[in-house]
């Protein structure tokens, strides 16, 4: 009796023990992320929507040297807002006009002047890495190309604008290891022109641009205010690489990984910050590029191999976008003020700031990962190249089921440059490698590719 007593206490053990390792430990919230969300304020966030509205039209054609209505307005004054940040914190932010001559296009009768607004807070440590997050200041009536019409532009894009301006206030008090760029762009409506044009740039400059946000259509409009999923936001994120070679394609088909880009695990990164930071508004993950039929500034940094995901409210009111401001048998039509919900706009706001900053203090998320195919067997080794950040602790080993759409399970393997997973098939789960430093600061996830 007492042999099958401890048997069975034995046998418990082992399975508590199992339990435990095949769970992802529990992460703390950081204090002073916590504080920093606090600090976010919806009333600022209304009052700057507020004013971008009272331009009467930010479309990209309309007037840009009227002070007082047009995109030409509008510029100038997140340019003072960014500048009165920056004061605010020591001329902390580096504040930019990045204006560009945009040839004619499709909805571009003629070549126009385009500028995005590019407020930088350098890292402290590691400032080479860098972190985008973006909203677009133009707006549009049902035309994109009217440039006279008034176009409020609330929702699409006011919110998102507000978000970014928001962002740039609460985190500019503080320090980062990398590099933080708040940006505003120009000329979304008439094809992520400014998108476009910052991450051309960023692609030729070889600029390390480990993630890119867009926040477009994050007003929670108040027409859906009753909605079962009103408490969330969604991201979108695509899973197979838009600029993904045809070698890497083969490899993908033979292997699997379509669910495994880097903007797929910018977008579980922002989902898992969520979870710790926002339990009572959630990010919903959507496994999909953009909308049918709809595309924003998140695209043109895929296009040129940035990881980058969209931020957008769950149900869109399309009454209340693309519309010129009218009354018809009785229904209204326009992207007003009155249709934005600023607490909503709020909550978004901080699951931006609060990815952005778990971004930015943790390592840089590892190189060259890869899984090794030169031999058969029922072990997985995974392999990685060192990371060069200082307060580096070590490493992560991440798995789940081939069929579970986010990481499930974790183990610590400290800090080497390859681990062997025993007794676990590299055919039967997904897995990944992530860096943590000193303080506990996790980076995204890399997916690995098969090596020999």
């Amino acid at each position: 009796m007492k042999s099958k007593i401890i048997f069975a206490l034995s046998l418990c053990l082992c399975v508590s023990a199992t339990s435990s390792f095949a769970q992802k430990p529990k992460e703390k919230p950081d204090p002073e992320i916590q504080k920093m969300l606090k600090e976010v304020s919806a009333k600022r966030i209304e009052t700057d929507i507020r004013k971008l509205v009272s331009f009467g039209t930010r479309n990209t054609l309309s007037e840009q040297d009227n002070p007082a209505r047009g995109i030409g307005a509008a510029r100038d004054w997140i340019f003072s807002e960014f500048e009165r940040i920056s004061a605010d914190c020591g001329n902390c932010l580096t504040v930019e006009k990045q204006t560009f001559l945009q040839p004619k296009a499709n909805r571009i009768p003629e070549p126009t002047n385009l500028t995005n607004i590019v407020a930088t807070l350098r890292g402290a440590g590691d400032p080479t890495r860098v972190y985008v997050v973006s909203g677009h200041y133009d707006s549009m009536c049902s035309s994109p190309t009217d440039g006279k019409c008034d176009a409020p532009g609330a929702n699409d894009d006011a919110s998102g604008t507000a978000a970014v301006i928001e962002m740039a206030r609460v985190m500019s008090k503080r320090k980062f290891d990398a590099t933080v760029i708040f940006m505003t762009v120009a000329g979304e409506e008439q094809g992520l022109l400014g998108a476009a044009y910052f991450a051309e740039q960023a692609k030729q400059k070889q600029m390390n641009v480990e993630a890119m946000f867009t926040n477009d259509i994050i007003g929670g409009v108040t027409s859906f205010k009753n909605s079962p999923e009103r408490n969330s936001v969604r991201v979108f994120s695509e899973g197979v690489p838009t600029n993904e070679t045809d070698a890497e394609a083969a490899t993908r088909r033979s292997v699997g990984g379509e669910n495994d880009s880097a903007s797929r695990q910018l977008a579980r990164f922002v989902k898992e910050t969520a979870d710790l930071y926002s339990p009572k508004f959630r990010a919903t993950l959507v496994y999909r590029r953009d909308r049918y039929g709809r595309g924003g500034d998140h695209i043109p940094f895929v296009e040129r191999g940035f990881a980058a995901i969209r931020f957008t409210e769950p149900n869109e009111d399309y009454d209340h976008q693309h519309q010129n401001v009218r009354t018809e048998n009785g229904k209204f039509y326009g992207d007003t003020i009155e249709f934005v919900d600023f607490e909503y706009v709020a909550d978004v706001t901080k699951i931006n700031a609060a990815s952005l900053a778990r971004l930015a203090n943790a390592p840089a998320r590892p190189k060259n990962v890869g899984i090794v195919t030169a031999r058969l067997g029922n072990d997985t080794e995974l392999r990685w190249d060192a990371g060069a950040d200082a307060d580096l602790a070590g490493y992560e080993i991440v798995w789940r089921d081939t069929t579970g759409a986010v990481w499930t399970n974790a183990q610590t393997v400290g800090n080497v440059t390859s681990f062997v997973m025993k007794e676990m098939s590299k055919d039967n789960y997904f897995f990944g490698v992530r860096a943590i430093d000193k303080n506990g600061n996790k980076s995204p996830v890399s997916y690995p590719k098969p090596v020999r």
